[in-house]
């Protein structure tokens, strides 16, 4: 069974039904994790058919429903409706492929003004079906679906990697979130079809996220996107991976050299492993969450290469680089957030990606947190995230240009 590699958060939607709701999509990773990281989750039973593709499948547009059903949230008895969606979206090999969002809204009416706004998360839908553990993303980063929640906001979250497990893939994660919103959009039964919509994402969802504002004009410009909020963002995927290697998630460089050859095996970076390598690539399709930590904490990727320092070849770099976000200014308003200290993702990756957005003349308010860790970030921080896009949704116009605390 193929596992679901993902980085520890995800990315919501939002949108907002005419007059009753809005719809907040969490593009880049599931919204907000404050726990332990888990940067990999299993996919869904390989026999449930719910996941299978329909044959006319190349025929049907983007963003179209495929197949739906009811769900009920953790198996818990919550103030809320929720739905598994399958819908069809394009990969970044440009041919027809589906994934699944969850789209929960709460009970209560929306009383607007507005449509009520859609959240989406890109935690894996199957840990949605499933009892709250503490090594499941979608249950760590529950608050901050609540949060989104209780602002009446419904909430759309999309397996954004798709059923090929695609981690660090910028297009193929970006039209999946756009796809996702045009689905929950179109998809009947919530009545969300006016609704404008809003992207939150962090961690590994911020990387989602902001390829899909990136993508935006050009791939999906009927979606209406408010703003897209990122935390935590994986900026400088080279420097996060020398980071983690040989400490206590050393785990993450792992997952990054085996999503780089997975996602584009012709560059030339598995011929640079040893056996041991070779072997790690397999484990690590089949490693979830906390389990891919443990098993390769302290380790070092030199202890799976022939002899190169494989994170500074330029196989390695050239496949990092094409996977990069900050190659396209996103045409909806920014809010990008990160720890000044953040252990896991290196803040000068970020300012350096920011920079790349306002000399591309970019609409961006920065954050740069006093925190010191990177999950604590993404806990205190949640606040301002949600008021940034509570404003999107309310018409505030941000002020123009680049702002904020550096």
């Amino acid at each position: 069974m193929r596992k679901m590699i993902m980085n520890h958060n995800s990315a919501l939607g939002f949108l907002t039904r005419t007059a009753r709701r809005t719809l907040l999509t969490c593009a880049a990773i599931v919204l907000c994790n404050s726990a332990a990281p888990t940067y990999a989750t299993t996919s869904p039973p390989e026999p449930d058919p719910f996941y299978l593709a329909p044959a006319d499948l190349s025929e049907r547009p983007n963003g179209d429903v495929l197949a739906w059903r009811d769900l009920t949230l953790f198996g818990l008895p919550l103030p809320v409706s929720a739905w598994q969606i399958q819908f069809r979206t394009t990969g970044s090999d440009d041919q027809a492929t589906t994934t699944i969002t969850t789209l929960i809204e709460p009970v209560q009416p929306w009383l607007g003004p507005g449509p009520r706004p859609l959240t989406t998360t890109c935690a894996p839908s199957h840990t949605f079906s499933l009892a709250p553990r503490l090594d499941s993303q979608t249950t760590l980063d529950a608050p901050f679906l609540a949060a989104a929640l209780l602002r009446g906001w419904a909430v759309t979250v999309s397996d954004y990697e798709g059923p090929q497990s695609r981690f660090l893939d910028g297009v193929n994660s970006g039209r999946a979130l756009l796809d996702g919103i045009r689905a929950a959009r179109g998809f009947s039964l919530a009545a969300l079809a006016d609704s404008p919509a809003g992207i939150w994402g962090y961690s590994g969802g911020s990387y989602a996220a902001l390829w899909a504002g990136q993508l935006h004009a050009d791939y999906a410009p009927d979606v209406p996107v408010r703003g897209v909020v990122a935390g935590g963002i994986p900026a400088d995927i080279p420097a996060i991976a020398r980071t983690a290697d040989g400490g206590p998630k050393a785990g993450l460089t792992m997952l990054v050299v085996a999503a780089l050859i997975h996602n584009d095996p012709n560059t030339g970076i598995a011929a640079l492993l040893n056996d041991q390598g070779h072997a790690m690539l397999a484990e690590v399709a089949g490693v979830c969450g906390t389990e891919l930590l443990a098993k390769y904490a302290d380790d070092h990727i030199g202890h799976f290469t022939a002899g190169a320092d494989l994170l500074s070849q330029p196989q390695f770099l050239a496949s990092a680089q094409r996977q990069e976000p900050g190659g396209i200014a996103p045409d909806t308003p920014l809010y990008l957030y990160h720890g000044g200290a953040d252990e896991v993702v290196p803040a000068a990756g970020v300012h350096a990606l920011i920079d790349r957005y306002c000399a591309m003349g970019a609409s961006l308010t920065q954050r740069f947190s006093p925190m010191l860790g990177h999950d604590s970030t993404a806990t205190d921080e949640a606040l301002g995230a949600l008021n940034y896009m509570g404003d999107r949704f309310d018409a505030l116009t941000p002020e123009p240009g680049c702002t904020g605390t550096s």
